[in-house]
Protein backbone atom coordinates (compact mmCIF):
# COMPACT_ATOMS: atom_id res chain seq x y z
CA UNK A 1 0.00 0.00 0.00
CA UNK A 2 0.71 3.63 -1.00
CA UNK A 3 -0.52 6.67 0.49
CA UNK A 4 1.04 9.94 2.09
CA UNK A 5 0.05 8.50 5.81
CA UNK A 6 2.32 5.21 4.77
CA UNK A 7 4.97 7.22 3.62
CA UNK A 8 4.87 9.50 6.75
CA UNK A 9 5.11 6.04 8.92
CA UNK A 10 7.75 4.75 6.90
CA UNK A 11 9.94 7.63 7.10
CA UNK A 12 10.01 7.48 10.78
CA UNK A 13 10.98 4.03 10.97
CA UNK A 14 13.85 4.71 8.62
CA UNK A 15 14.61 7.49 11.46
CA UNK A 16 14.82 5.04 13.44
CA UNK A 17 16.74 2.87 11.37
CA UNK A 18 19.44 4.98 11.08
CA UNK A 19 19.52 5.97 14.61
CA UNK A 20 20.41 2.43 15.35
CA UNK A 21 17.02 2.97 17.67
CA UNK A 22 14.65 1.03 15.67
CA UNK A 23 12.93 -2.05 17.36
CA UNK A 24 11.99 -5.77 15.81
CA UNK A 25 10.88 -9.06 17.74
CA UNK A 26 12.59 -11.60 17.60
CA UNK A 27 12.20 -15.27 18.96
CA UNK A 28 13.87 -16.41 22.25
CA UNK A 29 17.06 -19.02 21.37
CA UNK A 30 17.14 -21.71 22.95
CA UNK A 31 19.91 -22.74 25.59
CA UNK A 32 20.93 -19.42 26.58
CA UNK A 33 21.96 -18.78 29.97
CA UNK A 34 19.59 -16.27 30.71
CA UNK A 35 20.44 -12.73 32.30
CA UNK A 36 17.51 -10.89 30.71
CA UNK A 37 13.92 -12.31 30.92
CA UNK A 38 11.95 -10.73 34.26
CA UNK A 39 11.40 -14.48 36.11
CA UNK A 40 13.50 -13.81 39.20
CA UNK A 41 12.24 -16.52 40.92
CA UNK A 42 11.97 -18.84 38.12
CA UNK A 43 8.53 -19.04 38.80
CA UNK A 44 7.26 -19.30 34.73
CA UNK A 45 9.03 -22.31 34.97
CA UNK A 46 8.00 -24.22 38.44
CA UNK A 47 7.07 -27.60 37.70
CA UNK A 48 4.61 -26.48 40.66
CA UNK A 49 3.10 -23.86 38.87
CA UNK A 50 3.17 -25.29 35.30
CA UNK A 51 0.65 -28.28 37.55
CA UNK A 52 -1.23 -25.53 38.31
CA UNK A 53 -1.60 -24.47 35.16
CA UNK A 54 -2.51 -28.38 33.86
CA UNK A 55 -4.95 -28.62 36.01
CA UNK A 56 -7.13 -25.05 35.80
CA UNK A 57 -7.20 -25.70 32.29
CA UNK A 58 -8.78 -29.34 32.68
CA UNK A 59 -11.28 -27.47 34.95
CA UNK A 60 -11.69 -24.04 33.73
CA UNK A 61 -12.93 -22.32 30.89
CA UNK A 62 -10.57 -21.44 27.92
CA UNK A 63 -11.33 -17.84 28.33
CA UNK A 64 -13.57 -14.97 30.58
CA UNK A 65 -16.28 -14.73 27.93
CA UNK A 66 -16.49 -10.40 29.42
CA UNK A 67 -15.12 -7.92 30.89
CA UNK A 68 -15.56 -8.14 35.13
CA UNK A 69 -18.51 -6.18 35.68
CA UNK A 70 -20.67 -8.07 32.75
CA UNK A 71 -19.63 -12.40 32.73
CA UNK A 72 -16.31 -12.21 33.02
CA UNK A 73 -16.51 -12.02 36.56
CA UNK A 74 -15.82 -15.39 39.13
CA UNK A 75 -15.78 -16.52 42.47
CA UNK A 76 -12.23 -17.31 41.78
CA UNK A 77 -11.43 -14.08 40.31
CA UNK A 78 -12.58 -12.31 43.80
CA UNK A 79 -10.94 -15.34 46.17
CA UNK A 80 -7.69 -13.78 44.68
CA UNK A 81 -8.29 -10.54 45.45
CA UNK A 82 -8.90 -10.98 49.07
CA UNK A 83 -6.22 -13.20 49.69
CA UNK A 84 -3.77 -10.58 47.43
CA UNK A 85 -5.44 -7.81 49.92
CA UNK A 86 -4.38 -10.32 53.16
CA UNK A 87 -1.26 -11.11 51.74
CA UNK A 88 -0.47 -7.23 51.04
CA UNK A 89 -1.42 -6.18 54.16
CA UNK A 90 -4.24 -3.66 52.65
CA UNK A 91 -7.78 -3.35 52.69
CA UNK A 92 -8.41 -4.22 49.23
CA UNK A 93 -7.12 -5.52 45.90
CA UNK A 94 -8.52 -5.04 42.20
CA UNK A 95 -7.04 -7.21 39.04
CA UNK A 96 -5.83 -5.77 35.98
CA UNK A 97 -4.62 -7.31 32.77
CA UNK A 98 -1.14 -5.96 32.85
CA UNK A 99 0.86 -3.68 34.87
CA UNK A 100 0.67 -1.36 32.14
CA UNK A 101 -3.06 -0.97 32.56
CA UNK A 102 -3.29 -0.72 36.24
CA UNK A 103 -1.23 2.49 36.18
CA UNK A 104 -2.72 3.66 33.23
CA UNK A 105 -6.07 2.64 34.75
CA UNK A 106 -4.84 4.37 38.37
CA UNK A 107 -3.42 7.55 37.32
CA UNK A 108 -6.21 8.60 34.50
CA UNK A 109 -8.74 7.80 37.12
CA UNK A 110 -8.01 8.94 40.26
CA UNK A 111 -6.22 11.89 40.03
CA UNK A 112 -8.55 14.64 38.40
CA UNK A 113 -8.40 18.43 36.75
CA UNK A 114 -7.24 20.77 39.34
CA UNK A 115 -5.31 17.66 41.16
CA UNK A 116 -1.37 17.53 41.07
CA UNK A 117 0.61 14.70 40.31
CA UNK A 118 4.51 14.80 41.23
CA UNK A 119 6.62 11.88 39.28
CA UNK A 120 10.06 10.65 39.25
CA UNK A 121 11.57 11.62 36.13
CA UNK A 122 12.61 8.05 35.65
CA UNK A 123 9.05 6.88 36.19
CA UNK A 124 7.47 3.80 33.61
CA UNK A 125 6.26 4.97 30.31
CA UNK A 126 2.64 3.46 31.72
CA UNK A 127 2.74 5.78 34.63
CA UNK A 128 3.15 9.01 31.97
CA UNK A 129 0.43 7.50 30.06
CA UNK A 130 -1.90 7.30 33.05
CA UNK A 131 -0.77 10.98 33.73
CA UNK A 132 -1.68 12.72 30.31
CA UNK A 133 -4.85 10.98 30.62
CA UNK A 134 -5.98 12.60 34.57
CA UNK A 135 -5.84 16.11 33.38
CA UNK A 136 -4.06 17.06 36.31
CA UNK A 137 -1.26 19.17 36.92
CA UNK A 138 2.26 17.36 36.08
CA UNK A 139 5.77 18.05 36.98
CA UNK A 140 8.58 15.76 37.19
CA UNK A 141 11.19 15.37 40.17
CA UNK A 142 14.50 14.51 39.97
CA UNK A 143 15.42 10.98 40.09
CA UNK A 144 15.37 9.87 43.58
CA UNK A 145 15.86 13.37 44.67
CA UNK A 146 13.69 14.03 47.35
CA UNK A 147 15.01 17.57 48.23
CA UNK A 148 13.61 18.49 44.61
CA UNK A 149 10.52 16.84 44.97
CA UNK A 150 9.68 18.74 47.94
CA UNK A 151 10.95 22.30 46.43
CA UNK A 152 8.47 21.74 44.05
CA UNK A 153 5.45 21.40 46.27
CA UNK A 154 4.69 24.91 46.77
CA UNK A 155 3.18 24.83 43.19
CA UNK A 156 0.95 22.17 43.60
CA UNK A 157 -3.49 22.44 44.12
CA UNK A 158 -5.80 19.61 44.69
CA UNK A 159 -5.23 16.34 45.86
CA UNK A 160 -1.27 15.70 45.70
CA UNK A 161 -0.26 12.54 44.11
CA UNK A 162 3.69 11.66 44.30
CA UNK A 163 4.23 8.59 41.66
CA UNK A 164 7.45 6.53 42.00
CA UNK A 165 8.94 2.74 41.45
CA UNK A 166 10.26 0.86 44.53
CA UNK A 167 13.07 -0.46 41.87
CA UNK A 168 13.94 1.75 38.95
CA UNK A 169 13.78 -1.00 35.43
CA UNK A 170 16.60 0.24 33.34
CA UNK A 171 18.58 1.32 36.64
CA UNK A 172 17.68 -1.12 39.06
CA UNK A 173 18.64 1.46 41.80
CA UNK A 174 15.59 1.94 44.44
CA UNK A 175 13.65 4.43 45.74
CA UNK A 176 14.07 6.57 49.08
CA UNK A 177 10.73 5.27 50.09
CA UNK A 178 11.69 5.85 53.89
CA UNK A 179 12.43 9.71 53.60
CA UNK A 180 9.31 9.76 50.53
CA UNK A 181 6.62 8.36 53.08
CA UNK A 182 8.27 10.69 55.85
CA UNK A 183 7.47 13.86 53.24
CA UNK A 184 4.40 13.08 52.24
CA UNK A 185 2.86 12.05 55.90
CA UNK A 186 4.19 15.70 56.85
CA UNK A 187 2.90 17.64 53.82
CA UNK A 188 -0.49 15.39 53.41
CA UNK A 189 0.47 14.18 49.86
CA UNK A 190 -0.75 10.78 48.17
CA UNK A 191 2.20 8.21 47.94
CA UNK A 192 1.64 5.44 44.83
CA UNK A 193 4.43 2.78 44.36
CA UNK A 194 4.92 0.66 41.66
CA UNK A 195 6.28 -2.55 42.83
CA UNK A 196 6.32 -4.08 39.42
CA UNK A 197 10.30 -5.30 40.67
CA UNK A 198 10.02 -5.95 43.93
CA UNK A 199 6.64 -7.75 44.46
CA UNK A 200 7.34 -11.54 45.29
CA UNK A 201 11.13 -10.45 46.05
CA UNK A 202 10.89 -8.44 49.40
CA UNK A 203 9.74 -9.06 53.27
CA UNK A 204 10.22 -12.31 54.48
CA UNK A 205 6.87 -13.66 52.39
CA UNK A 206 7.46 -11.76 48.95
CA UNK A 207 5.14 -9.14 49.77
CA UNK A 208 7.09 -6.38 48.35
CA UNK A 209 9.56 -3.65 49.26
CA UNK A 210 6.45 -1.38 51.11
CA UNK A 211 5.98 -4.48 53.19
CA UNK A 212 9.83 -5.26 53.89
CA UNK A 213 10.11 -1.15 55.49
CA UNK A 214 6.54 -1.47 57.08
CA UNK A 215 5.33 1.27 55.04
CA UNK A 216 1.97 -0.23 54.14
CA UNK A 217 -0.11 2.66 55.94
CA UNK A 218 2.44 4.98 54.51
CA UNK A 219 1.53 4.23 50.92
CA UNK A 220 -1.64 5.48 49.22
CA UNK A 221 -1.68 2.70 46.68
CA UNK A 222 0.88 0.25 45.30
CA UNK A 223 0.79 -1.36 41.79
CA UNK A 224 1.79 -5.05 41.62
CA UNK A 225 2.45 -6.60 38.73
CA UNK A 226 2.82 -10.50 38.15
CA UNK A 227 4.54 -11.02 34.83
CA UNK A 228 7.79 -10.38 36.80
CA UNK A 229 8.97 -13.04 40.09
CA UNK A 230 5.23 -13.92 39.92
CA UNK A 231 6.14 -15.88 36.68
CA UNK A 232 2.55 -15.05 35.14
CA UNK A 233 0.67 -12.11 34.03
CA UNK A 234 -1.42 -9.25 35.31
CA UNK A 235 -1.43 -6.95 38.21
CA UNK A 236 -3.36 -5.83 40.76
CA UNK A 237 -3.78 -2.71 42.80
CA UNK A 238 -4.12 -2.62 46.46
CA UNK A 239 -5.08 0.19 48.99
CA UNK A 240 -8.24 1.18 50.33
CA UNK A 241 -11.96 -0.50 49.97
CA UNK A 242 -13.05 3.34 49.04
CA UNK A 243 -10.53 2.88 46.10
CA UNK A 244 -11.38 -0.93 44.78
CA UNK A 245 -14.22 0.66 44.66
CA UNK A 246 -13.86 3.69 43.00
CA UNK A 247 -11.33 1.95 40.05
CA UNK A 248 -14.30 -0.57 39.37
CA UNK A 249 -16.58 2.12 38.44
CA UNK A 250 -14.25 4.88 36.96
CA UNK A 251 -10.92 3.12 35.42
CA UNK A 252 -11.42 2.68 31.88
CA UNK A 253 -8.98 0.08 31.13
CA UNK A 254 -10.49 -2.41 33.93
CA UNK A 255 -14.26 -1.38 33.05
CA UNK A 256 -13.36 -1.95 29.12
CA UNK A 257 -11.22 -4.67 29.31
CA UNK A 258 -12.04 -8.78 28.94
CA UNK A 259 -11.70 -10.03 31.98
CA UNK A 260 -8.34 -12.20 32.80
CA UNK A 261 -8.50 -16.08 31.72
CA UNK A 262 -9.71 -18.19 34.22
CA UNK A 263 -6.51 -20.08 33.81
CA UNK A 264 -4.65 -16.81 34.62
CA UNK A 265 -6.26 -16.50 38.07
CA UNK A 266 -5.51 -20.08 38.97
CA UNK A 267 -1.88 -19.54 38.24
CA UNK A 268 -1.80 -16.58 40.29
CA UNK A 269 -3.60 -18.47 42.84
CA UNK A 270 -0.80 -21.24 43.11
CA UNK A 271 2.06 -18.32 42.76
CA UNK A 272 0.91 -16.74 46.18
CA UNK A 273 0.88 -19.94 47.54
CA UNK A 274 4.16 -20.89 46.65
CA UNK A 275 5.79 -17.30 47.56
CA UNK A 276 6.04 -17.75 51.57
CA UNK A 277 8.32 -21.05 50.63
CA UNK A 278 10.75 -19.54 48.68
CA UNK A 279 12.94 -17.69 50.90
CA UNK A 280 15.72 -19.85 49.98
CA UNK A 281 15.44 -18.95 46.45
CA UNK A 282 15.29 -15.15 47.29
CA UNK A 283 18.68 -15.31 49.47
CA UNK A 284 20.29 -17.10 46.91
CA UNK A 285 19.21 -14.17 44.18
CA UNK A 286 20.13 -11.68 46.69
CA UNK A 287 23.64 -13.21 47.06
CA UNK A 288 23.94 -13.70 43.04
CA UNK A 289 22.85 -10.31 42.30
CA UNK A 290 26.08 -8.68 44.51
CA UNK A 291 28.46 -11.62 42.99
CA UNK A 292 27.53 -10.67 39.23
CA UNK A 293 28.58 -6.60 40.58
CA UNK A 294 31.63 -7.33 42.00
CA UNK A 295 32.53 -9.74 39.17
CA UNK A 296 31.34 -7.46 36.45
CA UNK A 297 33.14 -4.45 38.08
CA UNK A 298 36.86 -6.09 37.91
CA UNK A 299 36.39 -6.39 34.40
CA UNK A 300 38.53 -3.07 32.59
CA UNK A 301 36.43 -0.81 31.07
CA UNK A 302 32.94 -2.29 32.25
CA UNK A 303 31.24 -0.37 35.22
CA UNK A 304 27.94 -1.52 36.86
CA UNK A 305 26.44 0.96 39.69
CA UNK A 306 27.27 -0.33 43.58
CA UNK A 307 23.30 0.64 44.15
CA UNK A 308 21.74 -1.59 41.42
CA UNK A 309 19.28 -4.58 42.79
CA UNK A 310 18.86 -7.94 40.63
CA UNK A 311 18.59 -5.38 37.33
CA UNK A 312 22.45 -4.18 36.67
CA UNK A 313 23.11 -1.69 34.13
CA UNK A 314 26.04 -2.17 32.65
CA UNK A 315 28.06 0.62 30.95
CA UNK A 316 30.85 1.38 29.02
CA UNK A 317 33.67 4.07 29.63
CA UNK A 318 32.60 5.76 26.72
CA UNK A 319 29.30 6.28 25.66
CA UNK A 320 29.85 4.11 22.17
CA UNK A 321 26.64 4.39 20.27
CA UNK A 322 23.31 2.36 20.41
CA UNK A 323 25.19 -0.18 17.42
CA UNK A 324 28.12 -0.82 19.09
CA UNK A 325 25.97 -1.81 22.29
CA UNK A 326 23.97 -4.58 19.80
CA UNK A 327 26.89 -6.18 19.20
CA UNK A 328 28.25 -6.82 22.00
CA UNK A 329 24.95 -8.00 23.06
CA UNK A 330 24.89 -10.22 19.97
CA UNK A 331 28.20 -11.17 20.40
CA UNK A 332 27.31 -12.38 24.15
CA UNK A 333 24.22 -14.07 22.34
CA UNK A 334 26.45 -16.55 20.31
CA UNK A 335 28.50 -16.98 22.84
CA UNK A 336 25.53 -18.39 24.69
CA UNK A 337 24.10 -16.07 27.23
CA UNK A 338 20.82 -14.22 26.76
CA UNK A 339 22.33 -10.25 27.01
CA UNK A 340 20.45 -7.25 25.70
CA UNK A 341 21.58 -4.11 24.73
CA UNK A 342 19.06 -1.36 25.99
CA UNK A 343 19.29 1.94 24.19
CA UNK A 344 17.02 5.32 23.20
CA UNK A 345 14.44 6.03 23.48
CA UNK A 346 14.06 3.42 26.54
CA UNK A 347 17.17 5.41 28.19
CA UNK A 348 18.34 8.77 27.14
CA UNK A 349 20.56 8.76 24.43
CA UNK A 350 24.39 8.64 25.36
CA UNK A 351 23.21 6.33 28.03
CA UNK A 352 23.15 2.72 26.46
CA UNK A 353 23.85 0.25 28.32
CA UNK A 354 23.61 -3.79 28.45
CA UNK A 355 21.08 -4.71 30.84
CA UNK A 356 21.22 -7.51 32.98
CA UNK A 357 18.98 -9.50 35.02
CA UNK A 358 19.96 -12.13 37.76
CA UNK A 359 17.93 -15.19 38.82
CA UNK A 360 17.99 -17.91 41.32
CA UNK A 361 18.97 -20.19 39.16
CA UNK A 362 21.76 -18.63 37.96
CA UNK A 363 24.72 -19.56 38.97
CA UNK A 364 28.41 -18.38 39.99
CA UNK A 365 30.06 -20.06 37.01
CA UNK A 366 27.74 -18.73 34.78
CA UNK A 367 28.55 -15.22 35.87
CA UNK A 368 32.26 -15.70 35.71
CA UNK A 369 31.77 -17.17 32.07
CA UNK A 370 29.40 -14.35 30.90
CA UNK A 371 32.54 -11.73 32.68
CA UNK A 372 35.25 -13.59 30.46
CA UNK A 373 33.01 -13.58 27.13
CA UNK A 374 32.72 -9.25 28.09
CA UNK A 375 36.43 -9.22 29.05
CA UNK A 376 37.38 -10.46 25.07
CA UNK A 377 34.72 -8.34 23.76
CA UNK A 378 36.44 -5.02 25.40
CA UNK A 379 37.69 -4.10 21.92
CA UNK A 380 34.08 -3.53 21.00
CA UNK A 381 33.21 -1.10 23.62
CA UNK A 382 36.24 1.02 23.77
CA UNK A 383 34.21 3.35 21.43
Amino acid sequence: MSSPLHHRLAAHLAKREGEGTRRRLSLPTENLVDFSSNDYLGLARSPALQQALRVAVGQEPAGSTGSRLLTGNSAAAEVLETHLAQFHCSEAALLFNSGYAANLGFFAAVPRRGDTIFYDETSHASVKDGIRGSFATTYSFRHNDVADLERRIPRATGAVFVAVESLYSMDGDMAPLHELAALCRQRELYLVVDEAHTNGLYSPHGAGLVAELGLENDVFARVLTFGKALGSQGAAVVGSAVLRDYLLNFSRPFIYTTAPAPTTVATLAAAYQLLPTLDAERQRLFALSDYLKTTLNAVPGLHVPANSHIIHPVFFPTSPGPEAVKRVAAAAQAAGFDVRAIVAPTVPTGTERLRLIVHSYNTEAEIEALAEVLRQLSDSYKG
